[in-house]
């Protein structure tokens, strides 16, 4: 499949030092892709990870978070061709995101968590990113809430000890089970007490009044995800106000990323319009 039939005219990041001093307020926020949003031609081949760097590149923005679940491998060969295929094309694989699950019940399995994450810590760090998403995991049989956050907090910290000695950050993403909502995914973060660990924002993923909790979030964001709707109060869900999403973020302080999860699967014909909005809103906080 042509990379360029998915790419369509997108404005570019224009007159921002203008649109900034409009806005009263500054940020370092930085438009980007999760690769998740391109999963079934991923799956199927119809693109590979260097077109997607590509089309990134072609959209106008700047970085890829690396979803690993499609690495054909993590060789040191193909990693170092990812790299170089970024650079030529000025963008910035910045995270990996994995399916580690920190909330474990045995000794055992919360082992097998830690030496999963280290693993990944490593292809992290050869393929020049400073970003790794882990999930929560499911709240055991039997346990408290209470109970599963400190055995979450056992696994991170471990985790963060070598993430850190290599220079990753890890991120612990709001996505179901024991950090579906942002009160325990900031405890998580809060009792690991550790500079290497924060929380990977996804603004789409809140069940219920996804505003009021992207802002808790916003403090302990380390990565941000947003989709295309976020939920009200009541759980119905809305077309998401990028220019308020945007503008929340500059004013919490947050500096990194901003990255497009788009989950339906008309990403083909969608992302391009919803990329441009996202561009007019992160040119109106660009530093």
């Amino acid at each position: 499949m042509n990379r360029r039939s998915f790419v369509k005219a997108v404005p570019a990041l224009a007159a921002a030092t203008q649109l900034n001093a409009q806005s009263g307020l500054k940020g370092r926020l930085r438009p980007g892709l999760v690769a998740y949003t391109y999963r079934s031609q991923l799956e199927t081949k119809k693109l590979s990870y260097e077109d997607v760097i590509r089309m990134v590149a072609d959209f106008g923005l700047q970085g890829l978070d690396t979803t690993v679940y499609w690495f054909p491998d993590t060789s040191n060969q193909y990693l170092a061709g990812l790299r170089r295929t970024a650079y030529k094309n000025g963008i910035t694989l910045y995270s990996i995101a994995t399916r580690v699950r920190l909330c474990q019940p045995s000794a055992e399995l919360r082992t097998a968590e830690i030496e999963s994450a280290k693993k990944w810590v490593d292809v992290a760090e050869r393929l020049g990113a400073t970003h790794l998403r882990v999930f929560g995991g499911s709240v055991p049989k039997g346990s408290t809430e209470a109970q599963a956050i400190e055995l979450a907090v056992e696994t991170v910290k471990a985790a963060a000890e070598y993430a850190g000695s290599k220079g990753i950050i890890l991120g612990i993403e709001d996505d179901g089970g024991l950090t579906t909502n942002a009160g325990p995914t900031i405890e998580i973060v809060k009792k690991a007490d550790s500079p290497w660990v924060g929380m990977n924002l996804d603004t789409g993923n809140f069940p219920k009044d996804g505003y009021a909790q992207t802002a808790m979030a916003i403090p302990y964001a380390v990565s941000t995800h947003i989709k295309a709707h976020v939920t009200n109060p009541d759980g119905t869900k809305d077309k998401a106000d990028f220019e308020r999403l945007f503008g929340m973020l500059a004013k919490g302080g947050y500096r990194g990323f901003v990255s497009l999860e788009y989950e339906e699967k008309d990403a083909e014909t969608a992302v391009p319009g919803l990329v441009s909005e996202i561009l007019k809103a992160a040119a109106r906080y660009a530093a």
